[in-house]
């Protein structure tokens, strides 16, 4: 049973996450010959606040 963990930053819509699971979970199923009634996906929204690249925060960038 496959399990993909996303984190991404938080903002995006409801349809733009559906899209994302039914793509991955068609992609996993094509490459590891599972149902998709195996895969799970877990979004994480991450605040840019919470986030750092470079030793600045996401917030802070220009």
């Amino acid at each position: 049973m496959p399990i993909i963990t996303i984190e991404m930053w938080e903002g995006r819509d409801k349809d733009t996450k559906r899209k994302l699971v039914e793509k991955l979970t068609q992609a996993t199923c094509e490459v590891l010959g599972c149902p998709k009634q195996a895969v799970t996906i877990v979004i994480y929204d991450i605040p840019k606040h919470n986030w750092a690249q470079e030793g600045k925060l996401a917030s802070e960038e220009k």
